[in-house]
């Protein structure tokens, strides 16, 4: 009897890698390319953000005023800016703008582009257009238009309102009415921006929402109420955020139309950073007090992001 061997059959070799790369290969290379057209944007981050941020921040631990030496003082800068009382007022002075431009853009804003998001509305197109040219417009060219418009013997406000039997006054230099005309500027200037993003969020919520809810019966505030507004809380959390930032950063129409002014008035923060650091040469002052702005920013901004989190897991 005899036994017949029989080979051992091939084992399977996979083929190989196509340009005889292999798949760690290939993923390294596309690494490589991505960090190419990636590097200038990473340069000028670097060099005109990252480095700038860390430089200041040195400095704020310093008396340098950007001439001669600089003798290190630790914490003297942010203990100062907590006990000065022009910097005290000036962070009462920004919360009162914030106070009075964040609710007004953002409602504003809500308002117009629920009103614009109807589809039998007429020149629906137009009427965008003309709402978003503002935001297209410099703050500092738009302040100038606006306090030649106010001024009381020039302007075309007062000789508007002359006629009616009606007198204006010069609002910026009255400290009751200086800030708020200035967060109105700036209201003018931004709810357009805040508009558009509304109307994003709009064309996002599914249309057979809202005709289940007037099948029901319901009405056009319950329908607001339980369907828009639920579907835009995170839309609203964003312009809220954004109107908010823009709020404790205000600076150009106010420089431009009071200067800070009447009487301190509508001195704010970003007002007290530019004085201290160019006009005073302070900067190590200005650098301790720009970063207890931001870290004021960054406070507000997350316990923004804390509310309306939680108000979307209560609306699941």
């Amino acid at each position: 009897m005899t036994t017949t061997l029989q080979r051992p059959a091939p084992r399977y070799r996979p083929p190989a890698p196509l340009g005889g790369r292999t798949p760690h290969a290939r993923s390294a290379r596309r690494s490589l390319l991505a960090l190419l057209f990636l590097g200038p944007a990473l340069v000028l981050l670097g060099a005109f953000v990252a480095w700038p941020m860390l430089s200041a921040f040195r400095l704020s631990f310093t008396d340098s005023s950007g001439f001669g030496r600089e003798s290190w003082v630790g914490l003297e800068n942010y203990v100062r800016v907590f006990a000065d009382p022009d910097v005290l007022r000036a962070l009462g002075n920004t919360a009162l703008y914030a106070a009075l431009f964040t609710p007004t853009a953002v409602v504003t804003a809500l308002v117009l582009a629920l009103a614009l998001n109807h589809p039998r509305l007429p020149l629906r197109g137009a009427f965008r257009t003309a709402l978003f040219l503002p935001f297209v417009v410099s703050l500092a060219v738009a302040a100038f238009a606006w306090s030649y418009l106010l001024d009381p013997q020039i302007g075309l406000l007062n000789f508007w309102l002359r006629g009616a039997g009606l007198q204006l006054g010069n609002v910026l230099q009255d400290p009751a009415l200086a800030m708020p005309t200035v967060a109105l500027v700036a209201v003018w200037k931004n709810f357009g921006f805040y508009m558009v993003i509304f109307l994003a969020g709009l064309q996002e919520i599914p249309g057979s929402l809202r005709e289940a809810a007037v099948v029901d019966g319901a009405s056009p505030w319950q329908r607001f109420r339980h369907i828009t507004l639920p579907m835009l809380s995170n839309t609203f959390a964003f312009v809220l955020i954004v109107a908010l930032i823009a709020a404790l950063q205000a600076f150009d129409q106010i420089y431009v139309m009071t200067g800070g002014g009447p009487f301190g008035s509508t001195q704010t923060i970003v007002m007290e950073i530019y004085e201290s650091g160019f006009r005073e040469l302070e900067l190590g002052f200005a650098s301790a007090l720009s970063y207890v702005l931001l870290g004021i920013t960054l406070l507000l901004s997350l316990l923004q992001f804390v509310f309306f989190g939680r108000r979307e897991k209560d609306l699941q």
